[in-house]
């Protein structure tokens, strides 16, 4: 059976295990989100040998060089030396500029160690102790270099946990900065957008509202926010703030009747979808029905554990 070799400790895996899941199951601790490839929260360095990558294109040609590479997409097919991702070796350092609470929901505010280029709707993955979590980023760039993340701390977790500790001028470490399904294009100013969230789904389309406002643009905004509770429309005061943007607060269990009422005024609407898997695979559905093309629908789903 193929060996894998991590720091001192080594131990034999059946062939063609999941990557990820064997070194979690051999207590490595490390950390995952997605599990499709997108978060980046998995990566390992190969030292020596490498598995057999099922989506080799996630990773840049210079990151594969270097022998990084995405547990969850691995299968092991041989023996393997792996180097964990240290975040203090390998991490940004970041410190904590702003924490405001709304009940269970954190607004942290970061400084990181060197300005980042980023747009709106990218995540990153944050690193508290040896802890971590991808997050996708609330902040657009000009924010004045601050990168905002919405944390919801309603149930205990290993990462909420720590972040409901978390003092001014605390120290977090930052993984890699990425993309997903969620930006705005300046192409699409004449266009109505729809920006349909759930929870801290939120919070990567607070970042590209804003980012579409301040770029000018000219087509109708809708944003349609679901959440459990009224408390849990953290953002409601700054959302109904907004002019020229159409809110509607929606309550978990009147979300059928909410979709029920989106009606499609121009086969060109653009519409981004955030929030657990669930009500990201409701809201797209109902769109379909509602005529919205497939190829303008842009969705990102975020895990569901803490």
């Amino acid at each position: 059976m193929p060996e894998l070799r991590v720091g001192e400790r080594c131990f034999t895996v059946p062939p063609a295990s999941n990557l990820l899941d064997v070194l979690n199951g051999a207590g490595c601790a490390v950390p995952y989100s997605c599990r499709a490839g997108s978060c980046h929260a998995c990566l390992v360095r190969c030292l020596d040998g490498l598995p057999d990558d099922a989506r080799p294109e996630s990773l840049s040609a210079a990151q594969r060089e270097q022998g990084w590479r995405l547990a969850c997409q691995c299968s092991v097919t041989g023996d393997l030396q792996l180097a964990l991702f240290d975040p203090l070796q390998d991490g940004l350092p970041a410190t904590v500029a702003g924490l405001d609470w709304f009940g269970d929901i954190l607004r942290l505010r970061l400084r990181p160690g060197r300005a980042l280029r980023y747009q709106a709707g990218q995540h990153l993955v944050l690193w508290c102790a040896e802890v971590a979590r991808p997050y996708s980023l609330a902040s657009m760039p000009a924010d004045d270099e601050l990168l905002e993340f919405h944390l919801d701390c309603a149930r205990p977790g290993a990462f909420s946990d720590r972040a409901r500790h978390l003092h001014l001028g605390a120290e977090l470490r930052l993984g890699e900065l990425r993309g997903g399904a969620l930006h705005y294009d300046p192409d699409w100013q004449a266009r109505p957008l729809w920006l349909l969230a759930a929870g801290t789904g939120l919070a990567p389309l607070w970042g590209i509202l804003r980012e579409a406002l301040r770029q000018g643009h000219q087509g109708e905004i809708r944003v349609m926010h679901v959440a459990h509770t009224r408390a849990g429309h953290y953002l409601a005061e700054a959302l109904e703030a907004m002019a020229g943007v159409k809110v509607e607060l929606v309550l978990a269990e009147q979300l059928d009747d909410a979709l029920a009422g989106l009606k499609l005024a121009s086969r060109q609407t653009m519409a981004l979808l955030c929030g657990a898997p669930s009500t990201v695979e409701r809201f797209a559905r109902r769109l379909f029905i509602a005529g919205v093309p497939r190829n303008q629908v842009l969705a990102d789903v975020f895990a569901e554990h803490a």
